[in-house]
């Protein structure tokens, strides 16, 4: 199985900016966020294999998962180049159509969704047949994880735009003979108070 993780929140998530490859740390709450998801994560998959992006807000995550993480450049965050930090908000209509749109978009000095969907797939069918064999955890970000849905789902990066993803949730992927599977989906149930 491989498990896909979003890091827990930051102070720009909580702000509503726009964090590519800005290194923030998690806020309070992201740290809470993290280490309910390790609890559960540590409960349900004992013996995985945890593999980080490089980011801070991730390898926090991962740490509460595991002391053991490799690091995986591939599944750092979309380079959002000049956007980094910018308000959702303050990025005009117009810029978010062509965004959706066309998968070779750029933000300025950024990366495309294509080209997020190049290095991140080559990772996923890097780790494919250990992940038939044993529990690997990724934890990684909102793109890369939209990017592994698509890849196991047989579609393009104009799917990620439907799909909503929450802070320190898990995503469930079943690699088989055949493939990818999607069996589970922005999992939040272990961050409900009790």
């Amino acid at each position: 199985m491989l498990i896909l993780v979003r890091h827990g929140r930051t102070i720009a998530n909580a702000q509503a900016l726009l964090q590519g490859h800005v290194n923030h740390p998690l806020d309070e709450v992201g740290m809470n966020q993290a280490l309910r998801v390790g609890q559960v994560l540590n409960d349900l998959y004992p013996e995985a294999r945890v593999v980080s992006s490089p980011l801070l807000r991730a390898r926090q995550t991962a740490e509460a998962v595991s002391t053991t993480v490799a690091i995986d450049d591939r599944f750092i965050e979309l380079d959002y180049g000049d956007f980094d930090e910018l308000a959702l908000t303050d990025v005009s209509p117009d810029v978010w159509n062509q965004w959706r749109s066309d998968e070779h978009f750029r933000p300025p000095n950024g990366e495309s969704l294509y080209e997020l969907d190049l290095r991140v797939h080559q990772a996923l069918r890097d780790l494919s047949e250990e992940a038939r064999k044993q529990d690997v955890i990724v934890v990684t970000h909102v793109s890369p994880i939209k990017s592994a849905v698509a890849w196991a789902l047989g579609g393009g990066p104009s799917m990620t735009w439907r799909c909503a993803l929450d802070r320190a949730s898990i995503t469930r992927l079943t690699i088989g003979p055949s493939g990818a599977t999607l069996a589970g989906f922005n999992d939040t149930a272990h961050l409900s108070e009790k």
